[in-house]
């Protein structure tokens, strides 16, 4: 399996306060955006997918919420987070 628990903590260490804050938007945003990576190569590969181009596009949908969300409310977290994990917004 592509997303193990350590590897949930080593996201949420990362982007969030702390490992065990998994409510943090940027470590949400940071979350979706790892998966966002795997479905899409999952789909490049598998073009008939259906199933899996719904949820790639599901989860873009939810990360632009968030990422608008933080945009509203925190200016500077907003460019932090859009800074260090490279998303072109």
């Amino acid at each position: 399996m592509y997303l193990t628990p350590e590897v949930k903590k080593d996201i949420f260490k990362e982007f969030g306060k702390s490992e065990f804050d998994t409510g943090c938007i940027e470590g949400q945003i940071a979350l979706f955006t790892f998966r966002i990576k795997h479905l899409t190569q999952h789909v490049k590969e598998n073009h008939t997918d259906l199933n899996t181009n719904r949820s790639l596009v599901r989860l873009v949908g939810k990360r632009k919420k968030l990422l608008n969300y933080l945009k509203r409310t925190d200016i500077e977290r907003y460019r932090a987070v859009v800074k260090k994990l490279g998303l072109r917004k």
